[in-house]
């Protein structure tokens, strides 16, 4: 599989999930802050709300945690004010990124994603959406049905492509039909991994160990940031490749 997971597979190979699980749940709040402000409390009516207290739940983040951060949206709490930015630009190898934050003071964080793309031989402000397809995805655990039965369901459903590997069923859908989708599949196989609007890339970059290792060093740079919550990219590598990393 292309991009962002990739990096993410080798990471967790590191152990580098555990050192940052203080980190991630920073940015699980930050997400379901902004979620409950911009819509209602209830994740019954706030698909957003919901779709980040599903990856609380995963992240085995805290009840009292989640509370908290319901309670500063909702003006219980006190809490920053949050705004969304995306950023793009091109990483090393000609790799293109797409950087989705939240933050508080727009100019510090623009600021430090352009230090981060220079120093590691990227470059911030080339515009790279296209090369992209913007999707809803909704993933399941491979042991929920065989592949068959889940695009049986997802064709039904109204999802555009369903991708089946060893761990997880993901499937795709327009992002307006995202919610639909979500409905009608849970309400056959349950409460899903997760739920929510995904960068995927339409054209892949291939790179060798060198080049991987430079990109990753970059993500893992954006990744490290407060203000970031998703690094989405268009590179490819393969397994001989992953492999030697991991050693690393």
């Amino acid at each position: 599989m292309a991009g962002h997971s990739q990096f993410k597979n080798i990471m967790h190979r590191k152990g580098a999930q555990d050192a940052k699980r203080a980190r991630i749940f920073s940015k699980l709040g930050r997400e379901i802050t902004v979620a409950a402000r911009m819509g209602q409390p209830d994740p019954a009516f706030n698909p957003r709300l919901r779709a980040a207290l599903i990856a609380a739940r995963q992240a085995n983040m805290t009840k009292d945690a989640v509370e908290r951060a319901i309670k500063k949206a909702t003006g219980a709490g006190q809490g920053e004010d949050y705004t969304e930015v995306r950023y793009e630009g091109r990483g090393p190898a000609g790799v293109a990124l797409i950087v989705e934050g939240l933050t508080d003071n727009r100019n510090r964080t623009a600021s430090d994603v352009r230090s981060m793309f220079s120093k590691h031989g990227g470059a911030l402000g080339e515009t790279v959406a296209f090369q992209f397809d913007r999707l809803g995805v909704v993933r399941y655990p491979a042991s929920v049905a065989d592949a068959d039965t889940v695009l049986e369901a997802a064709i039904e459903a109204g999802a555009q492509d369903v991708i089946s590997g060893e761990e997880a069923h993901e499937i795709l859908s327009a992002p307006e039909d995202l919610n639909t989708v979500r409905d009608a599949l849970e309400a056959r196989f349950g409460e899903a991994l997760s739920a929510r609007l995904d960068w995927r890339p339409n054209l892949t970059v291939p790179l060798d160990e060198e080049g991987a290792a430079a990109v990753f060093k970059l993500i893992e740079a954006l990744d490290d940031h407060d203000d970031v919550q998703n690094v989405y990219a268009n590179f490819e590598v393969s397994d001989a490749v992953l492999a030697k990393l991991s050693e690393g």
